[in-house]
């Protein structure tokens, strides 16, 4: 009797424990970790092999003239940004003082001249000596050298254009004491122009005077943001056969005929492209950072895609190429319109639900995140 109430009592007790444990059979969800990640939307490809270059803009003849002889400005002819023909007078000195050497040595030169012609004639007669003629010659031959530096000292108080081009910038007022050698005017012929741009050792080769196949077909354009849509043909000028201490790239100068719808002047900035496709023969590429490249297990490289529907990520293979700077080629595998993660790869898992940072909360990469190229 009594061992039949103490069953009834302790089943009394399991029973809600037995029937809490039946009605939850599956443990309450936690909820799946959302990271945030650094990611980016893959833009159009560089088609071909391109390569894009930052170009400075300079003039092909360009000049800062001075006079050969000090002096006080007399006559100011020109302003910045007149036009110029070749030969043209632009600036005057005061010619007086020139003048008067050239009129003292011009008397000289006369008068040893009559000296030089009396003596031939006497000491063909035996009139004088030898010795004396020779001095009397010497003296008829320093005077007219000396009258010729005095016409062309004058001559020199007349600045005169070398080249047609355009005055670019004036450094004197009228009236100024210059000095010799002293830089009066900068002078630029702007219808032909240089496109000066740095690019890195692995490229510079194929641009370089020794390779005329390559220059023949790795065309080289060049574009402006005031002339949308337009492109100008460059021509291959010359390369530095050393490089930038700083950069350690080379710079290559290229030419082009100036737009006449717009002024394109030196100290502009232009944009460059270089077509390498059918020198190397590459397909269409993207670029990426280096730090969104992840490795799988046998180290073949793969980026993390994010679905922007489910906001989770899944790895895939791609094709790299060589690096730029930061970026990486990225030949195969990704599409425009995509976003992939380009920092912390290390730490993402298939499926893994990932939030969007916003560029004010993207921080640097840390040390682990590094990709596996970096880590060999």
């Amino acid at each position: 009797m009594h061992k039949t109430r103490h069953v009834a009592a302790a089943a009394s007790l399991l029973l809600p424990l037995f029937l809490g444990a039946c009605g939850n059979k599956e443990p309450v969800a936690q909820g799946d970790p959302v990271r945030p990640v650094k990611s980016m939307l893959v833009e159009g490809a560089e088609q071909g092999g391109m390569r894009r270059f930052p170009g400075r803009i300079d003039a092909v003849n360009k000049a800062e003239l001075s006079f050969r002889v000090p002096g006080k400005v007399s006559e100011l002819l020109v302003a910045e940004g007149d036009p110029v023909e070749k030969d043209q007078v632009l600036v005057k000195l005061d010619p007086t003082d020139f003048q008067l050497v050239v009129n003292d040595r011009t008397a000289t030169f006369n008068r040893t001249s009559k000296d030089y012609k009396r003596a031939a004639q006497l000491v063909k007669e035996g009139n004088i000596s030898r010795r004396d003629f020779d001095k009397i010659e010497a003296d008829f031959k320093s005077a007219e050298a000396s009258l010729q530096q005095a016409r062309q000292d004058l001559s020199y108080t007349e600045l005169q254009a070398p080249f047609k081009g355009t005055v670019s910038k004036r450094m004197i007022e009228s009236f100024e004491e210059v000095d010799a050698k002293q830089p009066v005017l900068s002078l630029r012929d702007n219808s032909l122009l240089k496109v000066q741009f740095d690019v890195p050792e692995n490229i510079v080769r194929t641009i370089t005077p020794g390779d005329a196949q390559a220059r023949d077909v790795v065309p080289v354009r060049a574009s402006f943001e005031t002339l949308p849509g337009r492109e100008f043909e460059l021509e291959f000028l010359e390369v530095a056969t050393q490089a930038d201490s700083q950069t350690q790239t080379f710079e290559v100068t290229f030419t082009m005929d100036a737009p006449s719808e717009v002024s394109i002047l030196p100290g502009m900035t232009a944009n460059v492209v270089a077509d390498f496709s059918k020198y190397t023969g590459t397909d269409a590429i993207y670029y990426i950072p280096v730090a969104g490249i992840a490795a799988d297990a046998e180290l073949k490289p793969r980026v993390w895609v994010v679905d922007e529907g489910t906001m989770s990520v899944k790895s895939r293979p791609v094709e790299i190429g060589k690096m730029r700077g930061a970026e990486i080629e990225v030949k195969e595998g990704i599409k425009p319109g995509e976003r992939v993660v380009t920092a912390g790869t290390p730490y993402l898992a298939e499926g893994m639900k990932v939030k969007l940072m916003e560029p004010r909360e993207e921080a640097q990469p840390r040390p682990g995140d590094l990709p596996f190229m970096l880590k060999q």
